[in-house]
């Protein structure tokens, strides 16, 4: 979902932000919550010697402009192009990326050799003509999620990523890239919270999700996302980085899905439903069930996961841990910095936790300053392009490019940073158009592991 729209607009319907809130942190210290929190674990891949990569953004709405801003804020990021259809957008994206070439005709984009990688974020009903145009064209390709609004149309883009190995593929989910969230998979991975018995999460923001525009056609054009033919829905569109953020701490694919849903709040002609529940179900009888609305803002939005020994929740770049009273002790509390909320001991889970000193009975924060999950995304994405270009150039050089085989197995051992890939992409957008489908029927749909074949 990246529609051409204001963003006045959608100020507050960014799907991709996980918004922090002090006042509800300062609710979870009182009751005693312990705070989960990475500083700096080793990057699985060295950064080497400083480089810049060429890239194009295509689509600048709402999201489209924040990834130009936020490419500008990376330095091995260069914004060469800027395109869409529609002039207004162009403007004032250029105006934070005002060396960009401004282009209304995405071919022009991907015929520049200049260009070495895009950035898809138009509507999700565009990503496939326009990424397989993109790997065709050789450049590296970052597409948001979800990858597209149909399976098959899915299915294509991630068969033609995998069929262009010099080209990295990357789809936008973000928090794969996050540090914090590498850290809390490794953290509940490990059994620290006991055996899985549920989780949760939920996206509440009252808003109508309806854009306007003085034109009757572009309104027609930006509002694609509440007609079924061309939207993922809520669950798809929005939903999708929570669905996914479960099924990688689970490390498994769900087996069921049941939905519920209609349109109760905005009766305006949309065939997308503006509340949603789903209930997917995993092995061992373990349960994800996932809500979200425009109808009521309550609680906003956040992840929870519920182990026989403690629960965690996840709400946007923090979590804490809930113990429960018979949980049994774990090694790192005697090493971990203890700090005091409101006359209860909250356990700070932070890397490299045994080197840290005594900091006495006052809490204090040492979280670095924090990278968005886009900015982490995005930066995995160009290192990941410049170690693969450069690894061809180096494989071209010595052996000539005539064994192709050869060339592909040499790029699959490139070390890369952490990203979602083609599979993970296709695999997220699978569980999520398929539940939605579930809520449009209002009905139980059992996966088929073929479903997640490429």
């Amino acid at each position: 979902m990246n529609p051409t729209a204001s963003a006045e607009t959608l100020n507050d319907l960014n799907r991709r932000s996980f918004v922090q809130r002090s006042s509800f942190a300062a609710m979870l210290a009182a009751l005693g919550a312990v705070e989960l929190r990475a500083q700096t674990p080793p990057a699985p891949v060295e950064k080497k010697a400083a480089f810049t990569v060429n890239i194009a953004v295509i689509g600048l709405g709402p999201w489209g402009r924040e990834i130009v801003n936020a490419l500008g804020r990376i330095k091995e990021a260069k914004v060469v192009a800027i395109c869409d259809t529609y002039p207004a957008m162009l403007k004032r994206t250029g105006e934070n990326a005002p060396a960009a070439a401004k282009e209304s005709d995405y071919k022009k984009v991907l015929a520049d050799k200049n260009v070495q990688a895009v950035v898809i974020a138009t509507p999700t009903h565009q990503h496939k003509q326009l990424v397989t145009e993109a790997l065709a064209a050789g450049k590296h390709v970052y597409c948001e999620a979800p990858l597209a609004h149909t399976v098959e149309d899915a299915r294509a883009i991630a068969a033609a990523a995998k069929a262009a190995p010099t080209s990295v593929f990357q789809a936008g989910l973000q928090l794969r890239s996050d540090t914090q969230r590498h850290f809390l998979m490794q953290f509940i991975r490990s059994g620290a919270i006991g055996k899985y018995v549920c989780a949760r999460a939920q996206w509440h923001k009252k808003q109508s999700w309806r854009r306007t525009s003085p034109n009757h056609d572009r309104e027609e054009e930006i509002n694609w996302h509440l007609r079924q033919e061309q939207s993922a829905g809520l669950i798809g569109e929005i939903g999708i980085h929570q669905v996914d953020n479960n099924s990688w701490f689970f490390h498994e694919l769900p087996v069921a899905v049941t939905g519920f849903g209609g349109v109760l709040k905005w009766e305006d002609g949309r065939t997308v439903p503006d509340t949603a529940q789903c209930v997917f179900e995993y092995g061992h009888g373990v349960n994800f069930i996932y809500d979200a609305t425009l109808a009521n803002s309550f609680d906003s939005d956040y992840e929870m996961i519920y182990g026989e020994d403690a629960a965690v929740m996840m709400r946007g770049g923090k979590a804490w841990m809930f113990k429960e009273s018979d949980a049994p002790l774990l090694g790192w509390e005697v090493y971990a910095r203890k700090d005091n909320f409101h006359k209860e001991t909250g356990i700070a889970l932070v890397a490299n936790a045994t080197k840290l000193v005594a900091q006495g009975d006052q809490a204090e924060d040492n979280t670095p300053a924090m990278t968005t999950s886009l900015q982490s995304a995005l930066e995995s994405f160009l290192t990941n392009a410049n170690e693969v270009t450069n690894a061809v150039e180096d494989f071209k050089a010595t052996f000539g490019d005539a064994d192709k085989a050869a060339l592909t197995k040499h790029l699959a051992t490139v070390p890369r940073q952490p990203a979602a890939g083609a599979q993970e992409g296709f695999e997220a957008t699978v569980s999520v158009l398929k539940a939605s489908e579930a809520v449009a029927k209002k009905t139980r749909i059992v996966y088929s592991k073929e479903w997640f074949q490429i």
